[in-house]
């Protein structure tokens, strides 16, 4: 399997799980706030993380800036790891399964985007079949 492989289907599976997420969100937030509350964050959350995933995967996808699109994935990063340690701290095993699924797709798809994007990310380590280029 080749480095762009693994990005874009790293990439597409953590779009489809922030998609997802927003989906549910989205048509159950009244539950979706009593698990955010019981988690200890405010329920009014629910309504500003719908906006926040579909924005990211937006700047993922689109990529219409590097530096957006390297934002994007840092707030990913933070929002799955702190979402996996809120549901480990209500003992919660089950529930943070989706989130460090999350972790492993926004590794694979961060670490391998210099190698299927055009523009490189400074901060994403190059690829195989880029090193040696002069970018």
């Amino acid at each position: 399997m080749t480095e762009t492989n693994l990005y874009w289907m790293a990439t597409a599976l953590l779009s489809l799980l922030y998609l997802s997420s927003a989906l549910l969100y989205l048509t159950r937030s009244e539950q979706v706030r009593q698990i955010i509350v019981k988690l200890g964050y405010p329920g009014y959350l629910v309504h500003v993380l719908i906006i926040i995933k579909l924005l990211a995967v937006a700047a993922i996808l689109s990529r219409i800036s590097v530096g957006l699109s390297d934002l994007a994935y840092a707030g990913m990063f933070y929002h799955l790891a702190l979402a996996v340690l809120a549901h480990l701290a209500v003992r919660d095993i089950k529930a943070a399964l989706p989130s460090a699924v999350g972790l492993v797709l926004i590794a694979g798809s961060f670490f391998t985007q210099n190698t299927a994007r055009e523009m490189p990310s400074p901060y994403a380590p190059f690829g195989s079949e880029t090193i040696g280029d002069a970018r």
